[in-house]
């Protein structure tokens, strides 16, 4: 019987095929499985479910035997606008289609001896998705002047539907040692596998401002691959148990298709990040958490650079182009992620969480135009959560998130480019989340 479930378990991997683009943290997930994603992802010091490779291998020890696979709902609310181009007429305002997504995750973990546990997590790391409808702007506009094909024109002055898909798959597979009755650490070896799809940036695609014309827009999906490495460690004090875990930046093949898009002809590496946590339990049915979490997007050329490196491809500096060595990007900084998370034990059978996730925004002000494209800007993250135990070795997590609407304001790229100085872009994100899981130990 026990050979079954772990089979079973183990077919259900092939379920966790990304299907959305998370934007949370950035546009990473602020955690993995649905207890820590109920907890505001303050879980690095936690040990209750097997998805190490994603989170702390190290913490596997303490987990058993026990697979989990589970699905979100997210539902994401995107939205842009332009005012004050005057004459120029590319004023306009748009919302998002593409409402809501399926994210699924699987993990298993198994105790290969008492003080060695191996395991395996698949999970989607994030990404970022817009789909703009086009035709906000009208045909006689300053959008002719960028764009040779005829309008109406989209409101980066492109033609037909506007937006980016990005996702990506994390497959770990790990390893944890207890080396002292009460301190561990893990590895997990990491696969990565990304899908990418651009559409509407015709404005953009010509020998002016891309090292590659053909390749910045509308090439349907492509696909790369890559790999990293997670390292960690946890220990328990009587009450009191901490944890650190590390990723590496993951270096992916290039976007072919996109090579006149992105940097570095195509690049788009998945940046390292480092979590340091803390989690008290003042008696039995209570558990507190905190985390401090810090992602490096400035590990991308295509994340962080500025976008107003498009100003020195005009001003004649090839790699500044888009596609280029040093070509522009969203601008994205590194940000700090505060996590906080409760858990209550009502009773065996129903265990209670909450959190409370602060991400700092990573995207400026001068960056507003680029990153109409990838709106990664919500900062303060609500997360509730529930367990309800069937029976010895099963049991359903619940999860719900809410992120408050947050909102950046800009000068347009566009006023370099002859627009009004009064050409002003706003983007805001708001983010709705639903999730359940299922958990069998083994």
């Amino acid at each position: 019987m026990k050979t079954t479930r772990l089979f079973r378990a183990l077919a259900l991997a092939g379920l966790a095929v990304p299907t959305a683009a998370l934007a949370t943290d950035g546009y990473f997930s602020h955690a993995y499985g649905l207890k820590s994603l109920g907890m505001g992802g303050a879980t690095v010091a936690v040990a209750n479910e097997p998805f190490g490779g994603a989170g702390n291998p190290a913490a596997m020890t303490s987990v058993g035997n026990a697979w989990q696979a589970g699905v979100q709902v997210f539902m994401p609310r995107r939205e842009a606008e332009r005012t004050g181009s005057g004459p120029a007429g590319i004023d306009g305002a748009v919302s998002s289609d593409s409402l809501s997504f399926a994210i699924p995750e699987f993990g298993i973990n198994y105790m290969a001896r008492p003080d060695l546990a191996v395991g395996l997590s698949v999970v989607g790391n994030g990404g970022m998705n817009t789909d703009f409808a086009g035709e906000q702007i009208p045909a006689m506009s300053a959008c002719a002047a960028f764009n040779p094909s005829p309008g109406p024109y989209n409101m980066l002055c492109g033609n037909g539907r506007l937006g980016v898909d990005l996702m990506q798959l994390l497959v770990a597979p790990y390893a944890a040692w207890k080396f002292a009755p009460s301190h561990s650490v893990g590895v997990a070896p990491t696969f990565a596998y990304q899908r990418f799809r651009a559409q509407g940036l015709q404005a953009f695609d010509n020998p002016m401002l891309s090292t590659s014309p053909g390749d910045v827009t509308n090439r349907g999906y492509a696909s790369s691959t890559g790999y990293g490495v997670r390292v960690g460690y946890h220990g328990t004090f009587d009450r009191v148990s901490v944890g650190l875990a590390w990723a590496s930046r993951m270096s992916m093949d290039e976007f072919d298709k996109y090579k006149g898009l992105y940097a570095e002809q195509g690049a788009f590496d998945i940046p390292s990040n480092f979590t340091a946590g803390v989690a008290f339990r003042p008696s039995d049915k209570w558990l507190v958490a905190f985390d401090w979490e810090r992602i490096n997007y400035t590990d991308s050329r295509s994340v962080s650079n500025p976008s107003a490196l498009l100003l020195n491809c005009m001003g004649g500096d090839p790699a500044s182009c888009m596609g280029g060595s040093n070509g522009p990007g969203f601008g994205w900084r590194d940000i700090d992620v505060w996590k906080f998370g409760v858990e209550y034990v009502v009773d065996p059978t129903l265990t209670l969480r909450a959190g409370y996730n602060r991400s700092e925004n990573p995207v400026q002000s001068a960056d507003v135009t680029f990153n109409i494209l990838a709106p990664g800007v919500v900062t303060d993250h609500y997360t509730v959560g529930a367990t309800w135990r069937l029976d010895a070795t099963a049991e359903v997590t619940f999860y719900g998130l809410y992120a408050a609407n947050n909102e950046v304001t800009g000068t347009s790229l566009f006023v370099p480019f002859g627009a009004p100085p009064t050409t002003t872009e706003k983007i805001q994100l708001k983010e709705y989340t639903v999730g359940i899981g299922y958990t069998s130990r083994f």
